[in-house]
């Protein structure tokens, strides 16, 4: 068996010390985004009743007067508000994780990555809660207005608490998620994965699975599907528009800069190393006539010295 020098010892622990690093410097993030997120709880906690009526607006509008919503379960009343609390809490600290999400890649990327990115970060930020807002302020009232129209006198619509918390829920992640379409689209046109050609080729593939993710991300009925399925189509159309655009800027940025190093003049550094190459090859080429020379002439001595 072959010994291990020192010198692969120390370079084995060189390369252990980065990750152990970074694996320490990620634990210290999520142990951030973990308090923050539990600090908004409690704080949130006080209001807990008072939330859950705002976020139940949408449906009570929409319940025979005189109803409220059901509580069936026996914590429900309890639980219910405290799990919206988390909920809200995890939902208000998103820019806050992406902040710390962005401080942990940003030293790794290169200038014009960092010039990109940030911009799509914020980007994906202000979509996320415009997909929610969608959501509360659009779907809920449309979905609640065909439901309730099919109830007959003789039900009684009035809707468990931790039911309707459990499809709001849902509905604000898809909506929000789905908001996210450009933002993949550009990042896949200038990761080079794709090209807006292309994916405008692919237009009715993309409408079709619009719809197939609108189903499985929403419940069973064909208004919230059909209100998910035509933003991300739209969005996504948004997204090839965007990511044609910063591809061509892109491409002239890089014929740009191209041409400005083909044209930039050389530095006083740069021509003093090109002076001196050029007077060791002169040098070089001076030497090697000598040498011809010098060959010549003892071959003629050579003949000389015979005849």
């Amino acid at each position: 068996m072959s010994k291990k020098s020192p010198n692969d010892n120390d370079q084995s622990a060189e390369q252990e010390t980065p990750f152990l690093s970074h694996l320490v410097e990620l634990r210290d993030r999520l142990l951030r985004i973990v308090g923050l997120v539990l600090i908004l709880t409690v704080a949130l906690m006080a209001v807990a009743n008072d939330l859950y009526y705002y976020f139940s607006l949408p449906l009570q509008g929409y319940l025979v007067e005189g109803n409220k919503m059901l509580a069936i379960g026996v914590i429900s009343p309890v639980f219910t508000p405290f799990k919206l609390a988390l909920i809200a809490a995890f939902f208000l600290s998103v820019p806050y994780v992406l902040h710390q999400i962005w401080s942990f890649i940003a030293p790794g990327l290169y200038k014009h990555e960092k010039k990109l990115a940030l911009p799509l970060l914020v980007s994906s930020i202000i979509l996320f809660y415009l997909g929610m807002a969608f959501a509360y302020y659009v779907v809920f009232p449309l979905v609640f207005e065909f439901t309730s129209s099919f109830a007959s006198e003789s039900i009684d619509y009035r809707p468990d608490i931790a039911s309707y918390l459990d499809f709001a829920i849902k509905l604000f992640f898809a909506f929000g998620v789905a908001f996210e379409v450009p933002i993949a689209t550009i990042m896949l046109i200038l990761a080079g994965v794709t090209t807006p050609e292309a994916l405008s080729q692919k237009r009715p593939y993309i409408i079709v699975g619009a719809f197939v993710v609108g189903m499985l991300l929403t419940p069973p009925d064909i208004i919230s599907q059909t209100l998910l399925a035509v933003p991300m189509w739209l969005l996504f159309e948004v997204g090839v528009i965007f990511g044609r655009i910063m591809k061509r800027k892109r491409e002239e940025e890089t014929s740009a800069e191209e041409a400005e190093q083909e044209e930039a003049p050389l530095s006083s550094e740069e021509m003093q190393a090109e002076m001196e190459a050029e007077l060791d090859r002169a040098i070089a080429e001076e030497e090697a006539l000598n040498k011809d020379d010098n060959s010549d002439n003892s071959d003629n001595s050579d003949d000389t010295q015979k005849d």
